[in-house]
């Protein structure tokens, strides 16, 4: 009998990646606001409602829902959604299983690299370090604590926290939005350029959600990103040789984003490098850990 893994999140490209490499090995649901196919469940986060059909015999959980961080300017309401749907996501399931007095084996979620601060600084992050004060780690740590309670609550056997990185994948997010304007011949780095972009490729953050699921070992956080560090000039500028477009354009001034896109633009004018040293020592290998091998690999697809 396969073990049976409910995933949360399933609109976005990491749920679609991922559950087309688990379904060889792993009975698949889908928790969704729309039951589309036989092993969808509905749930409304807004009503708190869930289809507790969707629990039966599961034995993990991989949550990756919650509200897309760079999708539109945060507004005081769009924080709340941002946080809340995190939040009362896992508060749904969390107490779904409580009142079933249902254990599961696992419980893995998502979580941001943005634990450590939306900053600019020569420092490396790991696990280890304090998180930061601003707006995004606030959304970090309240993520990440609403995974801890079904492990302090004896609801999983284990909680692994997955700290992502920007992602790189062919089909949306960042590289699309990046590599559209280069296509055109338009394209530039922003701000000054020189702000980390702490990347993981499509393939790889699925293949550490894969690695955590099958090793037992693996409990608490890990930084899922990749072992080679860029900046943003180095980004666009990898991203326009590949394509064989020119760059010619000034960099975008901060200012105009600020403008734009108000609070919000400072995850695209500041970043940090972080170090994935952790998930490397407990056996992990990173199938593209060299950002020119990944965008070549990517942009080929597009």
């Amino acid at each position: 009998m396969k073990e049976t893994v409910l995933i949360t999140g399933a609109s976005g490209g990491i749920a679609k990646v991922l559950s087309a490499k688990l379904k060889e090995n792993y009975s698949i649901r889908f928790l969704t606001r729309k039951k589309r196919a036989e092993n969808e469940f509905e749930w409304n986060l807004e009503n708190q409602t869930i289809d507790e059909k969707a629990f039966e015999n599961v034995n993990h959980i991989i949550h990756l829902a919650g509200a897309n961080i760079s999708e539109k300017r945060w507004s005081e309401e769009r924080k709340k959604e941002l946080i809340s749907s995190r939040i009362n996501s896992a508060k749904l399931i969390f107490e779904t299983l409580k009142k079933n007095n249902q254990t599961i084996q696992s419980f893995i979620s998502a979580s941001g690299i943005n634990y450590y601060g939306t900053e600019t600084t020569e420092k490396i992050f790991s696990e280890n370090d304090p998180p930061g004060n601003d707006f995004l780690s606030e959304v970090v740590i309240a993520w990440e604590n609403s995974a801890d309670q079904f492990y302090t609550e004896n609801i999983a056997e284990r909680v692994v926290k997955i700290r992502t990185a920007v992602v790189l994948y062919e089909k949306e997010g960042a590289l699309p939005k990046i590599s559209a304007p280069i296509k055109l011949g338009i394209g530039s780095p922003i701000g000054s350029g020189k702000q980390y972009v702490p990347w993981i490729h499509i393939d790889d953050i699925c293949g550490i959600y894969e690695y955590a699921l099958k090793n037992n070992e693996l409990h608490g956080v890990y930084n899922a990103t990749s072992p080679e560090h860029t900046t943003n000039e180095n980004l666009t500028k990898l991203i326009a040789e590949i394509l064989k477009k020119p760059l010619w354009m000034p960099n975008v001034p901060g200012f105009m984003l600020k403008l734009i896109f108000g609070e919000l633009s400072t995850i695209l004018l500041k970043g940090s490098r972080a170090s994935s040293d952790k998930i490397q020592k407990l056996g992990y290998q990173f199938k593209f850990p060299n950002l020119k091998m990944a965008l070549e690999d990517l942009l080929k697809k597009q």
